[in-house]
């Protein structure tokens, strides 16, 4: 067994929190001249992504950062924390904040939309709430940044201000709000009435925080109160609310509804399980079996789903709903290769999905249509977007070298680990089903002629603002599977002491 972990008194894990916190009143006072208002979302997510890389030597050497800013009540405190499985959520969303700054401005100029000032100022929020889930050091901190996230993506979810998206709007607030106060809430409370803190325990995921005596019913009661609160993880049947949030600008569902808000969720689950209740709670209790065959449900039926759906977002937004599934899986496995699996997801997923919003994107603002069925030959006209989209499906058809393959193995490998067959075909058949409903848009727009009546001579590639930055992204999600450490190392130093 590895030596403990070194707990360092540090402000680091402060910084990238502080910087975003700072970014939108930067926008706000610049809102009159609008590149430097936009200027302002380049630098401070720079900044916020070298403040992020800036721990990661030390985290990989095995130490913790905290913080802890003030004291509510004895056991809790708004504080923060850096270890591995920080720095894998971090990491993501504050360097995709940086290329979605670019796809941002290319998008809202392009399509002249309106409260554009209010539209980065919540963008920029939103994504201080994501580095605020990633570096809180406990549960109460981590709900305070949660419901921060939800609060200020409502304004962006209801964007277009028409019927449709106010409906969606109210839809989005009553799934995540309502349940994060019913649910989330309590389990918060009934925690601290039963541990006399909300501290994660840092450095062991081998043991919780629960003590030894706790009534397992109510241990039981608490986590079902914590998977219920956490809805942003889209699982069934708690996933209505992300398919309606599609009608959001693309930029939004893209680094939003694909990064982070819905892996705040997925990030949220992992930390519960491993640094609240511990893998010695979770095996005792018979918690993490029936937590995985339940996210292995919603894999298979979200992608069958996704079959159905002619309109790109609605397709990619049930895809959505099925990968984040494949977290919440593998991290319920509690073996070696499932939490690897599970946690690296987090990055493998979030850069070939970002790419395809970034895609659909691409196509409704040249062709003004989300119609699947409409795409026949589109693809010679826009080969850079739909090259983008084609090199981002081959990470979610598990194909080597792309960043998706090497979750899958580690799925499989950790299904296999637990002798757990079921799961394993699950993943399998979740590959095939993933192939049956990207595969055909790719094929539509390279390889079959033009839909009769639609005159594809008039469109061309999106302004470069938005191509360059998407295609960029479908290039590292290739990339990544060449360097398949890149986000395993924190997930295996998260880890250490149980492996």
């Amino acid at each position: 067994m590895a030596s403990g972990p070194d707990i360092i008194n540090s402000i680091y894990p402060i910084l990238p929190v502080a910087v975003t916190f700072a970014a939108p009143f930067f926008i706000r006072l610049l809102a009159k001249n609008r590149n430097r208002r936009e200027a302002v979302s380049f630098v401070f997510s720079t900044i916020t992504f070298l403040a992020v890389v800036f721990m990661a030597p030390g985290i990989l050497e095995g130490k913790i950062y905290t913080c802890t800013l003030f004291r509510i009540l004895p056991g809790m405190t708004v504080s923060f924390c850096a270890d591995g499985l920080s720095m894998v959520f971090a990491l993501i969303s504050s360097f995709l904040w940086i290329l979605t700054t670019s796809y941002n401005i290319g998008y809202m100029r392009t399509l002249k939309e309106h409260a554009q000032t209010r539209y980065y100022i919540c963008f920029g929020v939103a994504v201080f709430g994501a580095q605020g889930v990633a570096f809180a050091g406990n549960v109460f901190t981590l709900y305070l940044f949660y419901e921060i996230i939800t609060l200020f993506t409502y304004p962006l979810v209801a964007h277009y201000q028409n019927k449709e998206a106010f409906s969606a709007g109210k839809k989005y607030l009553v799934y995540l709000l309502c349940t994060s106060k019913l649910f989330f809430l309590p389990a918060m409370i009934l925690t601290y009435v039963l541990c006399g803190t909300l501290d994660f325990q840092l450095g062991d995921i081998q043991r919780g925080i629960f003590p030894a005596d706790a009534n397992p019913v109510l241990l039981i009661v608490v986590y079902v109160l914590f998977l219920a609160g956490l809805t942003k993880t889209a699982m069934m049947p708690l996933h209505n609310w992300l398919p309606s949030a599609m009608v959001a600008p693309t930029p939004v569902s893209g680094l939003l509804h694909a990064v982070a808000v819905v892996k705040a969720g997925a990030f949220s689950i992992c930390r519960i399980m491993l640094s609240v209740f511990g893998i010695d709670a979770l095996h005792n209790l018979g918690l993490n079996m029936p937590t995985a065959y339940a996210a292995g449900f919603t894999i298979i039926a979200a992608a069958l789903i996704a079959l159905t759906k002619d309109d790109i977002k609605a397709r990619i937004a049930y895809s959505t709903v099925s990968h984040l599934s494949y977290i919440v899986m593998g991290v319920a496995m509690l073996t070696p290769g499932g939490v690897e699996g599970g946690v690296s997801a987090i990055a493998h997923d979030a850069f070939p999905k970002i790419t395809l919003f970034f895609a659909a994107g691409c196509i409704m603002v040249v062709t003004g249509s989300k119609k699947i069925s409409l795409m026949n030959g589109l693809g010679r006209r826009m080969p850079w977007t739909f090259g983008a989209f084609a090199l981002a499906t081959l990470s979610f058809i598990g194909l080597a070298p792309a960043s998706g393959f090497l979750s899958k193995f580690y799925l499989i490998t950790g299904a296999t680990d637990g002798g757990q067959r079921v799961l394993m075909l699950v993943i399998l058949a979740s590959v095939l089903l993933n192939m049956a409903y990207f595969g055909p848009i790719v094929i539509r727009g390279f390889f079959m002629p033009p839909v009769k009546g639609v005159d594809l001579s008039r469109y061309a590639e999106a302004p470069k603002t938005m191509v360059v930055p998407m295609f960029m992204i479908a290039v590292l999600s290739i990339l990544i599977g060449f360097y398949p450490q890149t986000f395993v190392d924190f997930v295996d130093v998260y880890g250490r002491l149980w492996r």
